[in-house]
């Protein structure tokens, strides 16, 4: 079998605890520096005592079986996508969230008085900030029900339709109007959809703005039909970018952190991705696998494979623990994961909460 193939409950079966105690020690120090990890470094850190020359005959062991490589002539080893994944499944020691990390994001995200939008932008920003990292924050459709519509014309052919939900979320999207759109068309659209969409959610919208069109065709201007059916189908994902929202923090984090213009290309081409919503579904299915946090290295994620990125992401929920988003970090792969993965959940289960909190806030009048 190709060593690249092997899983790692083979790798780990293959193990001893001394070469177990090396593969740790020098894992959490690649992790640490990022440079390869010699044998000498390693004798001077192990809490075993072992001399350099067995540590050379443990890597190579270990590089036999497929969890390190060997980048350059020298005697260093990084460690490889099969070693870090079992080093992250079967040794990595998750930390506490510290105080002052807890802190802040509680002051950042739990004070921000506005819509979940300005919430999801800041928990974006203060996961960024805190790992140095790019953060990836991802909400689907609107669910909550709908409080308000409103069409607002901006040029002839330019529109803005404003949608406001019952938890506080104000959305705005472009549109191209109808030809010959008069203001009076505009507001007849506008009541048609508050009189016919108050306290329903986006899913039961289109069904609903159908029905009720046909039955009403008569008494809706031609125009202002029109204006209704594009309204809704901007809302409820019948155009081609839809209303997912994909918030992205701390680009300018990655873009420096790459050491070469190979690497620097493959970030570039990562965030060309991310802007065009490539594959972007697939990040609520991967997180909404296992409640929790997830962690996922180079091509275990075909999205972040090319870029030779980890992703660290995590679901957070509703009162009804119904899955509505997820929130995550993206960096390197020798991401500091053990303090990394308490800062995601903590960040995750936050924002639930303010979900929470907002979706059942009384109603203002």
């Amino acid at each position: 079998m190709d060593r690249s193939m092997r899983d790692v409950p083979a790798a780990l079966a293959d193990m001893n605890d001394r070469s177990r105690a090396v593969f740790r020690q020098l894992v959490e120090t690649y992790l640490e520096t990022g440079e390869p990890v010699g044998s000498r470094t390693l004798s001077k850190q192990l809490a075993m005592s072992l001399s350099a020359a067995s540590i050379r005959n443990v890597m190579q062991d270990l590089e036999s079986i497929g969890v390190l490589d060997s980048p350059h002539v020298s005697a260093g080893r990084v460690p490889t996508h099969l070693g870090l994944r079992l080093f992250v499944d079967a040794l990595l020691e998750i930390g506490d969230i510290s105080e002052a990390e807890r802190g802040a994001i509680d002051t950042a995200v739990g004070a921000v008085d506005g819509d979940m939008t300005a919430v999801l932008d800041e928990a974006g920003a203060m996961l960024s900030g805190l790992s140095q990292c790019a953060s990836i924050v991802f909400a689907p459709k609107i669910e909550a029900p709908i409080r308000h519509v409103e069409f607002v014309g901006l040029a002839a052919d330019r529109a803005l339709v404003v949608l406001v939900t019952e938890d506080g979320t104000v959305e705005n999207r472009l549109f191209a109007p109808p030809a010959g759109l008069t203001p009076s068309a505009m507001r007849e659209a506008a009541n048609f959809l508050n009189a016919a969409l108050q306290g329903r959610t986006l899913a039961e919208a289109g069904r609903v703005v159908a029905a009720e069109i046909a039955h009403r065709r008569a008494e809706l201007d031609a125009l202002a039909a029109e204006m209704v059916e594009k309204g809704v189908a901007i809302w409820s994902g019948e155009m081609s970018d839809g209303p997912e929202r994909l918030i992205v923090r701390g680009r300018a984090n990655l873009i420096d952190a790459a050491q070469d213009a190979l690497q620097l290309e493959r970030m570039r081409q990562l965030f060309d991705d991310l802007e065009r919503k490539r594959d972007i579904a697939q990040l609520l299915d991967l997180a909404a696998e296992a409640e929790g946090v997830r962690i996922f290295i180079g091509s275990e994620n075909k999205l972040f494979s090319l870029s030779g990125s980890s992703l660290v992401i995590s679901p957070y929920m509703n009162a009804e623990r119904k899955l509505v988003g997820a929130i995550g970090v993206i960096g390197p792969t020798r991401l500091n994961y053990g303090r990394i993965v308490p800062i995601v959940d903590y960040t995750a289960r936050l924002v639930g909460r303010l979900v929470a909190d907002r979706a059942g806030a009384p109603k203002k009048g």
